[in-house]
Order: structure tokens, then C-alpha cells, then sequence
């Protein structure tokens, strides 16, 4: 096939054609037919050659060129595509490294296998502009809500068609347990991720996200897509129930009522929506233990006591609410846990006053032991609040002297015999390490006891060094999450109660010590970071 005039409006004719069909700019029609026609004219004429097609984008005349490029003499390695500057004096007058010299050539005649390995080239491109196309139409649409409808199921996904956008998925996973679904059914999803992959765009849905039900409640509530309210956190059971945090930053709108709305109007679309998805509206608090109250309605919670460096909180309820605040399967305390992002102990309050009372034996055991008390003497220190034995030899007397039955000698004598014990107890550990391998270098640095030296020598690190090589999660233990779960991980020093900013200080201070970290460096960064966190402020 070659060519003509009679065919050439045709080239522009089929361009918009497909373009209109595909819903692709034509132009991308054209440059594909462009580049097919090279091709082919290149199996004509040559591979090595560098010959380039142009379709006038009005009368539809293909215009077959080959092209030359300008080379040194050293880097001419193309006899067909380049020349050098003596040999571009034939076409070109004061020829440069660089300049390229363009000639027209016959067009080529389109055998079978050539028109085929065209056509090849146009589909692939058209398929490739109209994945683009796809992509660049829903990329934005990640984190929305799309309406769809349901095409096929395999092996439990659904696969839904999108209006001019193709196939999407909505994984097993990603389905309410219950939910049934068959071809032509309209289905609502949320678009949680879409990526561009050599297949084309792959939208993945879901209906499960806690994202999804945010979604909805902003479709339900005005109040919320004006910002007027706030979803701050959601936590689901997907088909089976629902906690979700709102505030509102109008004093005279009450969060929790636009939320559910004129008779319960307002949640009960999305439960319909969700296939009777119980859901808990619960007012934000910025104070986590109010906040946690809040979230484990309908129980009453009795006392709340917040581990901010470890992010966990023990909830004390009474006896006949612990099933309520648990939930069946522990449902409501695993929706708390996510909805405040802390790890939730609950207790009783029979069981957290007998852990109390534990307590308090311990400590009292502790000073009876150490600074032979009788048992009485022994629990008033610790009704008085003292819970070791530091705290003894060095507060300020006159905090002992307002126990009853405590005179100036009597409290002398409690804090050398507290000193007293401390210093045998820091000899022996001392002699310990030594005997572990611990250096002078550990051994004297400052701010670690002789019993933290001891711990670390029994890990293993036995010099200042060792010490300076290790991660302050190491020292001061932290949690990290795998498989969804929070996971303790212990600190050598954890039981000194060395803190992760304490931790971090300790380490760099011995490899400022060592030389491995220049100090003036260490205060501009300092200075940097708190300039940052003002800004941020």
C-alpha cells in the first residue's frame, strides 16, 4: 500500500476516529502514525538510516525525510545517520558539530507484513496514550468516593467497570463480610490507591478503609464538608461496628448531634451503606484521658492512669462494667485502642487494688530490709510516698522530719543508713562489672551508676566505645509494630528508667567525648532543630 492522494485525508480521517473512541487527543493518533510509517520506512530504506515521517495536520500528505547529523571525524560511527564537517561542506554551507542536513525521500511502498507491523505500532501507541489518559483522570481521585458497577467476581474479587476509565478491583479483603454482589449491581467504593503499571492503571477500591466511612459521613453532614466539623479519628470492625471522633470548631454546633442528625437521619445512611455497621459517634478531646473515657462508651470508667512515654494507659473500671468496656471479643477495647492510637490495659478496681497493695508490701519489704525497719516504720515512709531507697538518702530532711515520730536524729540516721547500703550496693556492682570486662573509660563516664555499668558489661558493652555505638532504643527500650500489632522492645538501662531523650543525650555526649562528633557542629544542629520546631509552633 502506498501513500497517495487519495488515501491521505483518510491517515487524518482514522486519527480522529480512534481519538474519539479512545477519547485521546487525535494528535497522539497522528505521532503514532508517524512513527509506524518510520518504521516501515526504515525496513525499506535501511535501519541504520534515520529517516523521519510528518503528517500535515490539515491536508493529510505524509512527508518521508531522511536526516544527517554533523559529527567530529572521531565520533563517526553512523555512516548512513551522521558525516563529517568536510563531508557536510557538499550539502551545507559553514557547517557546525551538531547541524543536521535534511533531505526528502520517495515515499515507501506498505507491504503486507510492513501495514501489519504499522498497525502494530498505532495500537500499541493509542493503547499506551489512552492508559495515560486513564491514569492522569483518576490519579487525583485517590482518597474520594466513586460509584461503579459490579462487571464479574473472581476467585472473591470484584471487578468493577468505571465509567471511561476501565476495570477496577475491589479486593476480597477489602469487602464487608457479608456483602454479595452480581454483574450490573451499582456498587459505592472508595479509590484507596491507584498506580501506574505496565499493564495500564490499576485501581484498587475499597469498603472496608476507615477512610471510606469518613467519605460518607462528609457526603451525609454539610457541617463537615464546610469544616465546620472535623473527623479526627475512625475505628471499624468492618460490617460489625464503628467508633468515630469528631470536634467542632463552632461552639454552637454540637458535633455529635449534626452527625446523627434529625431523628437519626444522617448515620443512618451510612449504616444503610455500610449493611448495619454499628457506629459510636464520640466527641475529640485533646486530652487523651478524657478522650479515652469517651471513646469506651457505653462502659463507665472509674480512673485512668496515662504512660505518655509509652504510649499506653490503664483504664480501671468497675466490676460490672469490665464486659461492657471489653466488648464482646474485645471489640470495644481494640476500637478504642485504634480510634486513640494507645495500648489500653483494663482492670477492675478489685484488681487494681490489689496490685496497690502489692506494691506497697514491695516497698515496705524493701526498707525493712535495707534500712532495718520494723514493719510500721517501714509503711509510713511509704504512705509518705517514698518508693526507693535514693529518695530517702538525699531529698531534704525537713520532707522526713513531717512523719510522725520523725526528729532531726531520727531522720539523719534513716538517710546514712539509706547512703550507707547505696554505697555497698554501687562497690559490689562496681566489682561486678570489673570482673565482666568493663573499662575505666565506661566505668568513669558520667552519668551512668555503677549498677547501669554492670547491666551494660552483662550486654556486652564494655567500653565507651561499645557504649557510642549504640541506638538509644537499645538503651532505653521503645515499641515498634509488626503485623499490625505494638511490640515491647526491652532497653538495657529501661530498668533504671532512663528516658529516650535521656538515652540519646548519654550516647552523644560519648561520641562528642571520642571525638566522633564535633561539638560546634552538635549545637548548630541543635539550634537548627529548635528554630524549626518554633517556626512549626
Amino acid at each position: 500500500m502506498a501513500i497517495t492522494s487519495a488515501n491521505q485525508l483518510e491517515l487524518l480521517q482514522t486519527a480522529e476516529a480512534v481519538a474519539r473512541e479512545k477519547m485521546i487527543d487525535p494528535i497522539l493518533v497522528v505521532e503514532a502514525m508517524e512513527e509506524s510509517l518510520a518504521r516501515a520506512a526504515k525496513s525499506r530504506y535501511g535501519a541504520e538510516m534515520d529517516i523521519r515521517v510528518n503528517i500535515d495536520r490539515k491536508t493529510g500528505r505524509a512527508r518521508f525525510t531522511r536526516v544527517r547529523t554533523v559529527v567530529a571525524d572521531e565520533d563517526l560511527e553512523n555512516y548512513q545517520a551522521e558525516m563529517t564537517v568536510e563531508q557536510a561542506k557538499l550539502y551545507l554551507d559553514d557547517p557546525k558539530i551538531g547541524d543536521t542536513f535534511v533531505e526528502e525521500v520517495p515515499p515507501v511502498e506498505l507491504g503486507r507484513i510492513a501495514a501489519q507491523s504499522a498497525k502494530q505500532v498505532i495500537l500499541q501507541k493509542v493503547r499506551e496514550a489512552e492508559r495515560d489518559r486513564q491514569y492522569e483522570e483518576f490519579k487525583d481521585r485517590a482518597g474520594t468516593i466513586i460509584n461503579a458497577t459490579v462487571k464479574r467476581e473472581e476467585y472473591g474479587n470484584i471487578v468493577v467497570e468505571l465509567p471511561g476509565a476501565g476495570e477496577a478491583v475491589l479486593r476480597r479483603n477489602e469487602k464487608i463480610g457479608r456483602e454479595a454482589y452480581r454483574p450490573g449491581d451499582r456498587i459505592r467504593c472508595y479509590v484507596k490507591d491507584v498506580r501506574r503499571e505496565v499493564r495500564g492503571p490499576q485501581i484498587f477500591l475499597s469498603r472496608t478503609a476507615p477512610e471510606f466511612m469518613a467519605e460518607l459521613f462528609k457526603m451525609e453532614v454539610p457541617e463537615i464538608y464546610e469544616g465546620i466539623i472535623e473527623i479526627k479519628a475512625v475505628a471499624r470492625d468492618p460490617g460489625s461496628r464503628a467508633k468515630i471522633a469528631v470536634i467542632s470548631y463552632d461552639n454552637s454546633i454540637d458535633p455529635v448531634g449534626a452527625c446523627v442528625g434529625m431523628r437519626g437521619s444522617r448515620v443512618q445512611a451510612v449504616v444503610g451503606e455500610l449493611q448495619g455497621e454499628k457506629i459510636d459517634i464520640i466527641p475529640w478531646n485533646e486530652d487523651m484521658p478524657t478522650f479515652l473515657v469517651n471513646a469506651l462508651q457505653p462502659a463507665e470508667v472509674s480512673k485512668v492512669v496515662f504512660d505518655e512515654e509509652a504510649e499506653r494507659i490503664e483504664v480501671v473500671v468497675p466490676e460490672e462494667q469490665l464486659s461492657l468496656a471489653i466488648g464482646r471479643r474485645g471489640q470495644n477495647v481494640r476500637l478504642a485502642s485504634q480510634l486513640t492510637g494507645l495500648d489500653i490495659d483494663i482492670m477492675t478496681e478489685e484488681q487494681e487494688s490489689k496490685r496497690r497493695q502489692a506494691e506497697f508490701e514491695t516497698r515496705t519489704k524493701l526498707f525493712m530490709d535495707t534500712l532495718d525497719l520494723d514493719e510500721f516504720f517501714a509503711q509510713l515512709l511509704v504512705s509518705e510516698g517514698f518508693t526507693n531507697l535514693d529518695e530517702v538518702a538525699y531529698v531534704d530532711q525537713d520532707e522526713l522530719l513531717v512523719i510522725d515520730g520523725v526528729d532531726a536524729d531520727t531522720a539523719a540516721e534513716l538517710q546514712a543508713r539509706a547512703r550507707d547500703y547505696i554505697d555497698a550496693q554501687n562497690k559490689a556492682a562496681l566489682e561486678r562489672a570489673r570482673e565482666l570486662g568493663a573499662e575505666d573509660s565506661l566505668i568513669g563516664f558520667p552519668g551512668l551508676s555503677p549498677q547501669m555499668v554492670e547491666a551494660l558489661a552483662k550486654d556486652g558493652v564494655k567500653t565507651l566505645e561499645d557504649f557510642a555505638t549504640c541506638a538509644d532504643w537499645e538503651l532505653a527500650g521503645g515499641w515498634t509494630t509488626e503485623g499490625g500489632e505494638r511490640v515491647k522492645d526491652d532497653g538495657v538501662l529501661e530498668p533504671f528508667e532512663v528516658s529516650l531523650e535521656e538515652a540519646q543525650e548519654l550516647v552523644m555526649t560519648a561520641r562528642v567525648a571520642l571525638g566522633w562528633v564535633d561539638p560546634d557542629e552538635l549545637a548548630a544542629d541543635e539550634a537548627a532543630a529548635a528554630a524549626n520546631d518554633e517556626e512549626e509552633a
